[in-house]
């Protein structure tokens, strides 16, 4: 639900949605229908239904729970690299790396500063550089703060680079190039 939505407006539907689909097993057995409304407003109308099958195929194959290896997370429709490694960071502790939309605009900043953050080079690069980042322990910590710098303080328009830890070391502040154009990578397979 927070893929390129805003926290605000993700909390009322979310527990709305955690109460009608409390489990894998209860959203993969609603009507598909019930599923999109509860959905509505967020948009990205496509998300609920590659949801729901997703919990149907955890619940064919796999008990009703989500496997916690990269490679069967990477099987499902719908599960990208990006989504892979959120849920074996956030739900299982692993050690994976992420590249949000937030996270990819502070790694360019940071590390690149330079040339075309769409490209698929960049995307590898940024990659690369996420999972190279992440630590052996507190990853559900270093990716959550990671994220929220880049909501935060890393911010597409008017970066908060006076109170930024790392302007020290920004290339993107070392060039004056701040103003990062549009960063979204979620789909980026290396």
């Amino acid at each position: 639900m927070l893929q390129q939505t805003q926290v605000d407006r993700v909390l009322p539907k979310y527990h709305e949605w955690l109460e009608k689909f409390p489990s894998l097993h209860a959203l993969a057995g609603a009507d598909e229908t019930h599923v999109t409304d509860t959905w509505r407003p967020l948009g990205y109308n496509i998300r609920p239904r590659r949801l729901q099958a997703i919990a149907r195929e955890a619940v064919e194959r796999y008990d009703g729970r989500l496997p916690d290896d990269e490679a069967t997370l990477l099987s499902f429709k719908g599960i990208g690299q990006y989504t892979a490694g959120a849920i074996r960071s956030f739900a299982f502790r692993q050690r994976a790396a992420i590249l949000d939309t937030n996270v990819a605009r502070v790694l360019f900043r940071v590390f690149v500063g330079a040339g075309d953050p769409k490209s698929h080079a960049m995307k590898k690069q940024l990659w690369a550089i996420s999972e190279a980042l992440v630590p052996q322990k507190q990853v559900f910590d270093f990716n959550q703060a990671l994220m929220d710098f880049g909501a935060m303080v890393c911010v597409a328009r008017k970066p908060r680079c006076l109170v930024c830890p790392m302007a020290k070391d920004c290339k993107s502040r070392e060039s004056h190039t701040t103003a990062a154009p549009n960063l979204q990578v979620r789909r980026a397979r290396a």
